[in-house]
């Protein structure tokens, strides 16, 4: 009996002996899980904290390759307009060039204008002196109109588009039936149309074909009517107008522009 309660007190003494050292390991454990728990944390911080520097790096970035491409459209535009103003002064130089020979069988006409020389080349755009009808006397007296005219499209060749619709807006009500008068509209409607003015664009090329129907600048303003048309999303109409060109002036450089831009309108509607 007495062995029986020796061995007991043994064993529970051992018992408590080991409690602390069991809790001690147990409490050790704990501690290693949440330190392993914190670093994983950290880590988790430290990829999340790469990863939105990652994106700030993308996201500059793109705001670089957006930068670059608004200032490569703005030069796309400058050239787009410079681009419209040499074409016509390419038109000008051509239809005041040497005229087509007649076709056999047909009267020469007495010569009914007297063309002035064309002026110098300059920048993008030229423009010749416009055709006199009837009086080549009316250019040299009219030297205070040519100069008023030289004004305005000098400012249009410098690019200031909507200082030079101004000068010609003031030039037509100076000289509303000034010699220079259809290509002070013309040029008039081309300070608009590059500045997708495309209302008061067509305006002004309409205008200059209802006064000036058969002006050297016909064939290129009812170009621009359908251009401004097409500006407007008025298709139908554009490709009425466009077709016009060829049928009205046949040959010219305004015709073959038609016909490619009509072309394109008609693929465009395919697609």
């Amino acid at each position: 009996m007495r062995r029986t309660l020796l061995a007991s007190s043994v064993i529970a003494a051992a018992l408590v002996a080991a409690a602390p050292a069991i809790a001690q390991r147990a409490s050790l454990a704990d501690r290693v899980a949440a330190l392993e728990q914190q670093a994983a944390n950290n880590q988790g911080n430290v990829d999340l904290l790469n990863q939105v520097q990652q994106l700030r790096s993308e996201v500059q970035a793109l705001r670089a390759q957006l930068e670059e491409m608004q200032q490569q459209n703005e030069q796309l535009k400058q050239a787009g307009r410079n681009q419209y103003l040499d074409l016509d002064g390419r038109i000008t130089r051509l239809e005041g060039g040497a005229g087509t020979a007649p076709a056999s069988g047909a009267t020469s006409a007495p010569a009914a204008r007297a063309a002035t020389p064309a002026m110098p080349a300059s920048a993008s755009t030229s423009e010749r002196a416009p055709t006199v009808r009837g009086d080549a006397g009316r250019v040299a007296q009219g030297a205070d109109e040519r100069t008023a005219y030289n004004a305005a499209f000098d400012v249009l060749k410098a690019g200031d588009y909507v200082q030079s619709a101004q000068q010609f807006q003031q030039f037509l009500t100076d000289y509303p039936a000034g010699t220079y008068a259809p290509n002070a509209l013309y040029w008039l409607g081309e300070s608009y149309y590059v500045t997708q003015n495309y209302d008061l664009a067509l305006q002004e090329f309409q205008a200059l074909l209802s006064r000036y129907p058969t002006h050297d600048k016909a064939p290129g303003a009812l170009l621009k009517v359908g251009l401004a048309q097409y500006g407007l999303k008025q298709m139908d109409a554009a490709e009425a107008t466009l077709s016009q060109v060829s049928q009205r002036y046949p040959g010219t450089d305004a015709a073959r522009t038609a016909d490619d831009r009509l072309r394109a309108i008609q693929l465009s509607r395919v697609r």
